[in-house]
């Protein structure tokens, strides 16, 4: 009876360590440039607020940080979804775009698919090593639960 129970024991953490996309920093990231992305996420873009939800009282919840969120404003005039979005991605470990894919979006405001994220994105132009930066500390951060 005890056998059966660790290999249980066993097959649980290995399902909890290779289950859901794992983030890890870019290849070439070093801690000043995982620290230069986390100042431009955190303090110049502003990215939680959208992409983070928030309490009652509209402050981020930290334990909720960069794992998406429902848009909590709307646009005057209605338009349609393929413009404005009511919900943002959770980009805490950018799973869903390589390191390059990241870069070109940041540089560009571009998507693989050569479209522009729908509104309220701002089409950011950061400079290629601003979005080095800013790809590596999202990388390097804990990819939102499945």
């Amino acid at each position: 009876m005890r056998t059966i129970y660790v290999i249980a024991c066993v097959v649980a953490i290995l399902i909890f360590v290779f289950s859901g996309p794992q983030a890890s920093p870019a290849p070439h990231a070093n801690k000043a440039e995982i620290a230069r992305g986390e100042y431009l996420v955190n303090y110049t873009s502003m990215c939680d607020d959208c992409h983070t939800e928030h309490d009652a009282r509209g402050l981020p919840i930290k334990a909720k940080h960069l794992q998406g969120a429902k848009i909590g404003f709307k646009p005057n005039e209605p338009l349609p979804p393929s413009i404005w979005a009511d919900t943002a991605p959770p980009i805490a470990g950018l799973t869903f775009l390589s390191d390059q894919e990241a870069v070109t979006f940041f540089t560009s405001g571009k998507m693989p698919d050569g479209k522009l994220a729908r509104a309220p994105m701002a089409g950011y132009r950061f400079s290629p090593d601003d979005s080095k930066a800013v790809t590596a500390y999202l990388k390097s951060l804990s990819a939102a639960p499945k």
